[in-house]
């Protein structure tokens, strides 16, 4: 059965202007901005006349201004009927005609991201910076009131010598645990894991030379550096090397959301779309699950050595029950005083630490998953569209989403690392 189609074709020319701009210009940028199944083409014509008795035409130098525009723009026939009054808005001169066609098949290649964009549409401007001589204390307090978990280091002119990540952090400034986990500490343990880090400037442990993109190169090749370097945000930088931006993977994901139609709906109207991925062509299979009546010490073990960082609870048959991540067993506990917190800082100094040792087996050892699973995470199906699931994940600040099938029983996990991958790769 054929597609029922419009085509609003414009005649114009190059001197006419909406709000500063080209007609043309102008109404390619609306049409994209509806985000709906319409196609524009842009034309510009070689000679010509208008109803003033103007001619153009190439053969002559003098006359080769202002040459003819033609614009037609291509959308479902139920479309018509709130896009034409827009359109009318946008053409100050011309003429507007509308004509219908049957269309017998319409195929729409999808695209996570768009591959117009340049690094400074979509970074976020005037980062916060440190220089090399920030003492380590200072940045780690930074960081925990920040959404980002890393931050650049700059010299006195603005342009970066450094960048400080949360791993930097850890491995080489001797932080306990994630800035995640330090965030919902108790004011004592706070205080006690940014006491024991050392007095020195934040040049002896951050990671140098950082890797750095020019906002004036497009979004798609810093996507491509982020995951060729396994890097989660870059500087960004001006013509000049000055720093002016920062751009991380959240950027990117907000990106996608604010520029992306409706696939679904698109479908609905029986077009065919080509790369509509869901989350199980993306998820991760090998994530570690235990029963309810698993032991925390069973579950802080799994989690200190897993990548992943959280452990799925499914029951004898599958059925997903809850997620555990680190921050869940420190709530958990968070009014007992065993100290369930010492486990994610083993390089804080202690005077006793098998003392702490034993008193945190004691306080866990009649605990099970059950008892600190949390019931109400977010999950998505395997038929999910990656576009849903990465809607979930930024609207949420989540890193990780539990996929389940239709019955409810655990498959896999998806990640915004594989979630770049995907965009990058299409």
């Amino acid at each position: 059965m054929p597609l029922k189609y419009s085509v609003i074709e414009i005649f114009t020319n190059e001197e006419a202007r909406f709000d500063r701009k080209q007609v043309q210009e102008a109404v390619v940028e609306h049409v994209r901005g509806l985000k709906i199944a319409a196609r524009c083409i842009v034309t510009r014509g070689v000679q010509g006349c208008y109803e003033s008795g103007e001619i153009v035409s190439k053969k002559i130098l003098d006359l080769s201004y202002n040459m003819p525009i033609k614009i037609e723009v291509v959308l479902p026939f139920p479309e018509l009927e709130t896009v034409l009054p827009e359109i009318e808005a946008i053409v100050t001169e011309g003429i507007i005609g509308i004509r219908h066609m049957d269309i017998h098949v319409h195929t729409a290649s999808r695209h996570l991201f768009p591959r117009h964009l340049k690094v400074k549409d979509i970074m976020t401007f005037s980062p916060q910076t440190i220089t090399p001589d920030t003492p380590i204390k200072e940045v780690a307090k930074t960081l925990l009131s920040s959404r980002f978990t890393g931050i650049p280091v700059v010299d006195y002119n603005k342009n970066p010598v450094g960048i400080v990540t949360q791993g930097d952090l850890i491995y080489r400034g001797q932080l306990p645990m994630r800035l995640g986990l330090l965030s919902v500490c108790d004011p004592e343990t706070l205080s006690d894991s940014l006491e024991f880090l050392p007095e020195k400037p934040v040049e002896k442990i951050m990671s140098k030379p950082p890797v750095c993109i020019g906002e004036e190169q497009f979004a798609t090749e810093a996507v491509e550096l982020m995951i060729s370097k396994n890097l989660k945000r870059l500087p960004v930088l001006n013509q000049d090397g000055v720093i002016t931006g920062v751009l991380s993977r959240i950027d990117i994901f907000r990106t996608v959301m604010r520029e992306s139609p409706d696939w679904e709906d698109f479908k609905c109207r029986q077009i065919r779309v080509k790369n509509l991925n869901t989350v199980s062509d993306i998820m991760r299979k090998d994530v570690q699950v235990v029963g309810p009546e698993a032991s925390v010490e069973e579950v802080i073990r799994i989690i200190d050595s897993n990548d992943i960082q959280r452990v799925a609870v499914v029951d004898n048959d599958g059925f997903f029950m809850g997620l555990i991540l680190d921050r869940d067993l420190l709530t958990a506990f968070s009014e007992k005083t065993c100290g369930i917190w010492s486990f994610f800082k083993s390089k804080l100094p202690s005077r006793d630490k098998e003392k702490q040792r034993q008193e945190v087996l004691q306080c866990v050892q009649s605990a099970t998953a059950a008892d600190v699973m949390n019931t109400d995470a977010v999950t998505v199906k395997e038929d999910t569209p990656l576009q849903t699931a990465l809607e979930l994940m930024t609207q949420k600040f989540l890193k990780q989403l539990p996929v389940i099938d239709a019955e409810g029983k655990f498959k896999g996990m998806i990640s915004r690392d594989s979630l770049l991958k995907t965009a990058a790769a299409q």
